[in-house]
């Protein structure tokens, strides 16, 4: 046993489909967390793109190992795969991971593999390439340094050494550019794409919280509404709220509680009325636990707008914050309101509360798995 270093020489890896399997088994391997898309991905040319990723800000990322082939084939089959992945589309995504994937979710996968995380609405706003080889020649290096200081092209390669010693293999890495290479945008190339979830026309999550004992839930499901406010941030989303709109509510710290029906305008809370008992009655004038701003003497002063706003609601189905559904990789984020795209949600929630089920999910009628919207 000696405390010196031993220096090791680098040997050819015994095969280079060792190294896929590596990537396949562990893409963490690439210094980037990512949820395998598919392996020998068809292209709309004809040709086969090693491995498509995704990692968790929904960025695209295309693996290419070098194999044998030569510099101009290596850069010039990535650069063609590029151009081809710019122009895939959320649900052009999607339907590539259940081809690759048959019978998983791609959202229930995302939330797996990104410790939770839901997936964002956006998919494929960018993408970026990278070639893996377990050397590399100086005119690729040329030609992939080249294309990214001169003209921005989101390629990089990773290579990979290969050692042995005493019976054990050795892997070390390192990038060709130093710097993490920032993906670029995906453009729609030569067709209208969208990267955006498809969105059912009805749907719309809301965020009711209850910092500060500004607001009830308990008051929200007696009389019916949602509320936001102490800043026109907060309460700017929430009164873009169509009436007629189909609400999902979700509690923060807690998870959905409920589902309801938009049935007027936003107002500020000491001018709405709610409707009780088949009549009108000012929403100051209820016996409420939480406070709404209506104690704020300061709230609208100086061209500030911190006013709660009060939005009425036919609630379809809620439930205690005790009993508030939740589930690891369903949609949550800090907008008062925004358009709720995220399929697991709808599906899950609407599950959960035991909704009518033509209502539950945009239409997806060509997915597996999913419900069809009429």
């Amino acid at each position: 046993m000696t405390d010196k270093a031993v220096q090791l020489a680098p040997a050819k890896m015994p095969l280079e489909s060792r190294l896929e399997q590596l990537i396949l088994d562990d893409p963490a391997i690439l210094e980037t967390e990512l949820l395998l898309i598919g392996h020998q991905v068809l292209t709309g040319h004809g040709k086969f793109i090693d491995i498509l990723g995704i990692d968790v800000d929904g960025t695209v990322h295309i693996v290419e190992l070098k194999r044998d082939r030569t510099p101009r084939e290596i850069v010039a089959q990535a650069l063609d795969y590029a151009s081809w992945v710019q122009g895939l589309s959320n649900e052009d995504l999607r339907d590539i991971f259940h081809k690759h994937n048959p019978g998983t979710d791609f959202d229930v996968a995302f939330a797996e593999r990104f410790g939770g995380t839901p997936t964002p609405d956006d998919l494929n706003e960018a993408h970026s390439i990278t070639v893996v080889a377990s050397d590399l020649d100086d005119s690729t290096e040329r030609i992939v340094q080249y294309l990214s200081a001169t003209y921005a092209v989101p390629i990089n390669v990773m290579l990979f050494r290969y050692f042995t010693d005493q019976g054990n293999d050795y892997l070390a890495r390192t990038w060709l550019i130093p710097a993490t290479q920032q993906a670029v945008p995906s453009s729609g190339g030569a067709h209208q794409r969208s990267t955006k979830a498809a969105w059912n026309g009805s749907d719309w999550y809301v965020a009711f919280g209850l910092e500060n004992s500004t607001r009830s839930w308990d008051d929200a499901r007696k009389y019916g509404f949602v509320s936001a406010g102490g800043g026109e941030w907060y309460s700017r989303s929430l009164r873009k709220l169509p009436v007629g709109a189909r609400i999902f509510v979700y509690v923060p710290g807690h998870g959905y509680v409920g589902v309801g029906t938009v049935t007027g305008p936003a107002q500020p809370a000491l001018e709405a009325t709610l409707k009780e008992n088949g009549g009108d009655r000012s929403f100051s004038q209820l016996d409420l636990s939480g406070d709404y701003g209506l104690l704020n003497t300061a709230a609208g002063q100086d061209g500030v707008d911190t006013y709660e706003y009060i939005v009425p609601v036919s609630w379809e189905r809620t439930v205690d914050l005790s009993e508030a559904f939740w589930l690891k990789g369903l949609f949550a984020n800090q907008n008062s309101a925004c358009k709720l795209r995220h399929e697991l949600t709808l599906t899950e929630v609407s599950k959960a509360f035991r909704l009518d089920a033509n209502k539950a999910t945009p239409d997806h009628s060509s997915r597996p798995g999913t419900t069809s919207v009429r």
